[in-house]
């Protein structure tokens, strides 16, 4: 069988096209025609003899197979950008904003991103911290560069990485709670990952629960959870010495695990972007129970605009 070989300027213009919406705005970004992006784009479909894009009214919308392969040209374009960054050495500079969740391992997310900008003083960083729904909304607006974000069932625009966690079910160490009492729940707003695993495992037991405390910010999770105001889900990195991990034979299900992304918009990342984001993929790497990669978890369809 002879081997296919997918150029990296045609895969560079397929994610261009998805991430700004359209042939004309990504020649704009290339620097070329939009004949000439169309030209490219038809190439790639003969190369893998498939549909990769299907015209739906105004906007553009990525067949399953265009949702494929989206995730492996986001992780090849990285490792390329990646490798010529090595021997090229680009200036990193200008300004870079950076969003984190807070619902998960922060803590050591920040501390990567400041030892980057303790080591590159010409990049001025814009750190935002947020739940992963705002996150994500900001990304798609132009407003952030890059952010790790807990991803839902569906797989969002814009991964690069993905990583999976399992959350585990905490309380204060001296925490007892009679089984036929509700559960009291410390958690996050409405959207949030956690939240929603937390009370699809009660349900799913039929047992009945409350939030007593919600709150956006994991320290403020840590502290009501170390106070005694009730259990919450969390994960091996962002437990402390005040907590204990309850099990199923308290009725407690097993948690679905988290799933944590790397998302950029491939035309908008700089050098310094990417050396950052390759910092942040050792983080999660080294802080994840276990790692996947992206093109692991294609999603069966998305659509942009």
């Amino acid at each position: 069988m002879s081997t296919v070989n997918l150029p990296t300027d045609l895969l560079r213009t397929f994610v261009t096209v998805i991430d700004l919406g359209g042939y004309t705005r990504a020649g704009d970004a290339l620097g070329r025609t939009q004949p000439a992006i169309s030209l490219q784009m038809n190439r790639l479909q003969e190369l893998l003899e498939t549909k990769l894009l299907e015209q739906k009214g105004r906007s553009l919308e990525l067949t399953e197979a265009g949702s494929a392969l989206a995730a492996f040209a986001r992780q090849i374009l990285h490792l390329n950008d990646e490798a010529v960054a090595r021997f090229k050495s680009p200036e990193r500079q200008g300004v870079l904003r950076i969003g984190l969740p807070t619902d998960f391992a922060v803590s050591k997310l920040q501390a990567t991103v400041a030892a980057y900008v303790d080591e590159h003083p010409d990049v001025d960083l814009e750190v935002s911290c947020g739940l992963s729904l705002a996150l994500f909304d900001d990304l798609h607006k132009g407003e952030l560069d890059l952010i790790i974000a807990l991803i839902g069932e569906k797989t969002q625009q814009y991964l690069v990485r993905v990583w999976e966690d399992q959350p585990i079910w905490v309380a204060k160490n001296d925490f007892n709670l009679n089984p036929d009492h509700v559960v009291p729940i410390v958690g996050h707003p409405t959207g949030c990952e956690y939240r929603n695993r937390m009370t699809d495992a009660l349900g799913s037991v039929n047992r009945d629960w409350r939030f007593v405390y919600t709150s956006p910010d994991v320290s403020g999770l840590q502290y009501a959870v170390g106070a005694g105001l009730g259990v919450s889900a969390m994960t091996y990195a962002t437990l402390d010495d005040e907590m204990r991990i309850l099990c199923e034979s308290e009725g407690f299900p097993l948690l679905k695990p988290i799933r944590i992304g790397l998302f950029y918009k491939l035309p908008n990342m700089s050098a310094a972007g990417l050396e950052l984001s390759n910092r942040l993929i050792d983080c999660l790497d080294r802080n994840t129970d276990q790692h996947f990669k992206a093109a692991a978890h294609p999603s069966p369809r998305s659509r942009f605009e």
